[in-house]
C-alpha cells in the first residue's frame, strides 16, 4: 500500500463538495460555517494537490470543470465514509455532554416538544438541544439531525423507529369564511369552495383527492409548506384547509367531521448507529415516554 499516494485533506475535499453542491464559494462558506477566504483558499489548495481545475469561476457563480466533473462521485464516496466515520464514533461515545438535535414538523414541534424540552433542561442540564422545526424530512445518516418525529414507518435499514401512537387531523375554516359561503354538507358540495395547500399544488391536490375530495386546480390558489402559515391563512378566511387537530385549531370550525378524518402515525426514528450514544438514547427515551403520555391525555380528553 502506497500509503503517500492517500495524502489529501479532508477539509479540502469538503470544500470542493459543499461548493459544486451550493453553487459557489460565499454559499458553500455559509453551510460549512467558513469566511469565502478561507474556504476559497481549502479549494485552491486541492487544485494544486490534484494538479487540476476543479471549477470554472464566474462573477457570480461557479461550474464544475470536465475534472470537477470526474472528481465529483469519488469525493462523495469519501463522504459517506466520513459520515460512517463519524456515525460509528459518535454510537460509540459515552459523554453526556453535548448537542442532541431533534426535528419534527412545525406544528407538532410547537405543540408537544416545549414540555419534553423542559423536562429535558432540568434532567441533563449539561445537554445542548437544538430543535428544527421542518416540514422536509431531514438525513438522519448525513447528520442534519440525531431524532426525528416523523409521520410515516422508517423504510432506510439504517434506521431504527419506535411507534408512539396515532394522531388526528381534520378539514377546518374560519367561522368567518362559513359565514360568507357557508359549509358543505357532503363532499360532493366543495366545488364552489376554496382551499389552501400544503408543500405545493400537485402534492395537495393528490392529497385531497386520495382522502376522496375531487378539488381542481383552480380551488387551490395559495399554499405554503409551513403549518403556522396554514393555521393563520385559515384564521383570515381564505379557505378550507387539513390541519392536525390540537389548540392550535381552537376558534376554527370543523368542516365534513363525519366524512374527513385523517388518523397518521407517530414515528420516533434515529439512525441505528446513534442508539447506543447516551445523550441520544436519554432524549429519545425522553421523547418517547413524554409524547405518548401527552398524546394519550389529548386522545382522553
Amino acid at each position: 500500500m502506497k500509503w503517500s499516494a492517500l495524502d489529501l485533506d479532508w477539509n479540502q475535499v469538503r470544500a470542493f463538495l459543499a461548493t459544486a453542491q451550493e453553487g459557489s464559494f460565499s454559499a458553500a462558506s455559509r453551510a460549512l460555517g467558513q469566511t469565502q477566504p478561507t474556504l476559497s483558499r481549502q479549494v485552491s489548495a486541492l487544485e494544486t494537490t490534484l494538479g487540476v481545475t476543479l471549477f470554472e469561476r464566474g462573477t457570480r457563480t461557479m461550474s464544475l470543470t470536465e475534472a470537477g466533473e470526474a472528481l465529483l462521485a469519488p469525493a462523495k464516496v469519501m463522504l459517506d465514509g466520513a459520515l460512517d466515520l463519524s456515525l460509528a464514533a459518535e454510537g460509540r461515545s459515552t459523554s453526556m455532554q453535548g448537542k442532541v438535535t431533534i426535528t419534527a414538523t412545525s406544528l407538532f414541534a410547537m405543540s408537544y416538544l416545549p414540555p419534553v424540552i423542559e423536562e429535558l433542561r432540568n434532567t441533563a442540564p449539561e445537554l445542548t438541544l437544538e430543535v428544527i422545526a421542518s416540514n422536509t424530512l431531514q438525513d438522519l445518516r448525513r447528520r442534519e439531525a440525531d431524532i426525528a418525529i416523523r409521520h410515516v414507518r422508517p423504510s432506510d435499514d439504517d434506521l431504527i423507529g419506535k411507534l408512539i401512537g396515532e394522531h388526528t387531523a381534520s378539514l377546518y375554516a374560519s367561522l368567518a369564511y362559513v359565514a360568507r359561503k357557508g359549509a358543505p354538507s357532503t363532499p360532493d358540495d366543495i366545488g364552489s369552495h376554496d382551499f389552501l395547500g400544503f408543500e405545493d399544488i400537485d402534492q395537495a391536490l393528490e392529497f385531497y383527492h386520495q382522502i376522496g375530495l375531487k378539488l381542481t386546480r383552480d380551488q387551490v390558489r395559495v399554499f405554503s409548506g409551513y403549518g403556522e402559515v396554514l393555521v393563520a391563512l385559515v384564521r383570515q378566511g381564505l379557505g378550507l384547509c387539513i390541519l392536525p387537530d390540537g389548540e392550535f385549531c381552537d376558534g376554527l370550525e370543523p368542516v365534513l367531521p363525519d366524512a374527513v378524518r385523517i388518523d397518521f402515525p407517530v414515528w420516533l426514528v434515529t439512525h441505528r448507529e446513534l442508539q447506543t450514544n447516551p445523550r441520544i438514547r436519554l432524549v429519545f427515551d425522553a421523547l418517547a415516554r413524554s409524547l405518548k403520555n401527552q398524546m394519550t391525555e389529548k386522545t382522553v380528553s
